[in-house]
């Protein structure tokens, strides 16, 4: 758990990152309610890491995700020993213990830097903590077995599992996943299991126990948090939330080529590399003969992991990715069993060397370097790529973002990435508190027009079907209510979302003033550039996930589109350097900057 734990805090992001990162962050910092289901196991977890007395609350909360991911690691070690059980390479007993806990330590440290569970590990991710959870639910359920094979039933090695059970599904739902593998582990026990009434029943109690953690969710949201998604309070709010009826999916094609990609979301070469497949299979050849039920239930939950989330969730491509951490349990146990696998690659190793009695320093050592080079190599090769201890980019690009509205503005946000960063900076680090950052995918829901009143109070909003007409009406009616009245911005997606009839988007930085047609269009304020921070914008930080990457491409649009705007009025060296800019930031843009140039007669 220490070497892993090291690992993520030298990698460790120091602030806010995109994704759902920052309305994590303001949901834990106010125990609130995240985006749906809620995750409120998640949340109660990271709050006693905020009241640490250094670093920023976005840093000690992504400390608290580190830490789960080194549990997790320490749950593949336990698993892995467990698995291993007594079998001795040779009869001296300190170098077979020695072996044992060897093959175990590279399983955690093998996992620690595998691609997936890295990159949940260095900002706020509930998945580590759900594997962390999963792993003592198999653990668990390994000593119960062991117990019953001894005629000596332990029934509250089961009940303690369910109860698990039910409270991991206030980190994330695809635990039920999980669900038919650990029945399995049960029945194939002595299937007459499921025909006795009184432990079943406890079982049942003890899990609906455990998933009596969501109550906080009503319990909390009648405090009005600051960040209160979905507004749980009554028993309809609550499934709304749950079941996350927000999040309508929209109808696609389902064709081979769709199949294939969501398939290789589960991808065990990508993770452990084709050596560490290798050794899960043999793994799995070995525990064929002395634990049986261990493969089964492992190839049933593969399946059952597959067949749900490609068959039923049929994520689009473009989304495929976030259904890649549903898989964080899986790798897990896939790490047990690669640790599993070194195991019995060593044990024929040394039962095949002719080896004296006694072993020396060097075979030791030889020992330890075989079974960790796997997990060296593997940590060398990813972490340039999740080193995330310079990321600063979503905290640079919402700061900028802030620092381009006048006072008391109102700036209407769109993805999810532009909007929950600067959720995090006004809610947590109190930024800009006099600006309003209505988020217009929400304007069609009612909770959240209440969490605004200042805004939507009285609003036109109130008075229309919204929901049916969509979140661009939503948008139009809620800019009517209010320009004149306040100044009124959009953000970069917002501008490139929607198109605006009535109104015209004026450049502001990376962001857009909204005025009326009839308003004179004046010269844009371009002194604002030279307050950002750019940290990772002109040179390059190791990691560029999606969305990331995403408002790279922002700065860069942002600044051929000053640059143009420059030229076409006569201020060619002003625009000449906003087009170097924008090449610098990203050489993409190189093509359409010398278009710019070309057109208006000022290429070098």
């Amino acid at each position: 758990m220490v070497i892993p734990f090291a690992v993520y805090m030298a990698t460790l992001a120091p602030s806010v990152t995109f994704f759902d990162s920052g309305e994590f962050l303001t949901a834990t910092v106010s125990l609130g309610s995240a985006h749906s289901p809620g995750y409120p196991l998640f949340l109660m977890y990271a709050k006693p890491f905020t009241w640490l007395p250094f670093g920023n609350i976005a840093f000690r909360i992504n400390m608290a995700t580190a830490f789960s991911s080194s549990l997790a690691c320490l749950g593949v070690y336990l698993l892995t020993s467990r698995l291993i059980g007594k079998e001795h390479l040779v009869e001296n007993r300190t170098f077979s213990m020695f072996a044992v806990r060897m093959s175990a330590l590279s399983a955690a440290c093998l996992f620690s830097v595998t691609p997936r569970l890295w990159l949940q590990s260095n900002h706020d991710k509930p998945y580590p903590l759900l594997a962390f959870v999963s792993a003592v639910i198999f653990f668990l359920l390994l000593l119960w077995r062991e117990q019953y094979d001894r005629s000596d039933e332990r029934p509250a090695y089961v009940y303690a599992a369910t109860f698990l059970a039910g409270m991991a599904m206030a980190l994330h739902q695809t635990v039920v996943l999980l669900l038919p593998a650990w029945f399995v582990l049960i029945i194939l026990a002595d299937w007459r299991m499921v025909t006795r009434v009184k432990e079943l029943v406890l079982a049942t109690a003890c899990a609906m126990f455990g998933f009596s953690v969501h109550l906080y969710l009503p319990l909390r949201a009648t405090q009005n948090p600051l960040l209160n998604w979905g507004d749980p309070k009554s028993v309809t709010q609550f499934l709304w939330h749950f079941l996350r009826r927000g999040y309508p999916s929209e109808p696609h094609q389902r064709t081979a080529g769709l199949v294939w990609a969501q398939v290789k979301a589960f991808n065990v070469a990508h993770e452990f590399t084709w050596l560490g497949a290798a050794l899960a299979i043999f793994a799995l050849i070995r525990l064929w003969r002395y634990r049986r039920d261990v493969v089964i239930a492992y190839l049933i939950a593969i399946v059952t992991f597959l067949v749900i989330i490609v068959g039923y969730f049929d994520t689009p491509n473009e989304m495929i990715f976030l259904t890649e951490e549903f898989f964080t349990p899986l790798y897990l146990v896939t790490a047990v069993l690669v640790g599993v696998g070194l195991y019995h690659v060593l044990l024929f190793a040394v039962r095949s060397a002719q080896l004296p009695e006694q072993y020396g320093a060097r075979v030791y050592g030889l020992v330890a370097l075989m079974l960790f080079l796997l997990p060296i190599t593997l940590c060398a090769k990813n972490y340039y790529e999740n080193d995330q201890h310079n990321n600063y980019i979503a905290f640079d690009y919402a700061t900028n973002s802030l620092r381009s509205l006048p006072r008391n503005a109102v700036m209407f946000t769109w993805g999810d990435s532009g909007a929950f960063p600067l959720w995090y900076l006004q809610g947590v680090e109190r930024m800009r508190e006099d600006v309003d950052l209505p988020h217009t995918p929400h304007l069609v829901f009612d909770w959240y027009l209440d969490s605004m009143p200042r805004l939507f109070k009285d609003s036109r909003l109130r008075t229309f079907d919204v929901q049916s007409a969509g979140p661009e009406t939503a948008l139009r009616i809620a800019m009517g209510d209010i320009f004149g009245k306040r100044p009124t911005y959009i953000d970069f997606s917002t501008r490139y979302s929607v198109e605006f009839s009535d109104y015209i988007p004026v450049q502001t930085g990376i962001i857009y003033r909204i005025r009326s047609r009839n308003e004179p269009t004046g010269l844009p304020d371009t002194s604002m550039w030279d307050n950002y921070n750019n940290r990772g914008i002109l040179e390059k930080i190791s990691f560029l996930d999606l969305d990331t990457g995403k408002a790279i491409l922002i700065y860069a649009n942002s600044y051929l589109e000053a640059g143009e705007f420059l030229m076409s009025i006569g201020h060619m060296r002003d625009g000449m350097l906003m087009l170097d800019k924008a090449e610098k930031i990203s050489p993409e843009m190189k093509v359409s900057a010398q278009q710019v140039r070309l057109r208006y007669h000022g290429e070098r």
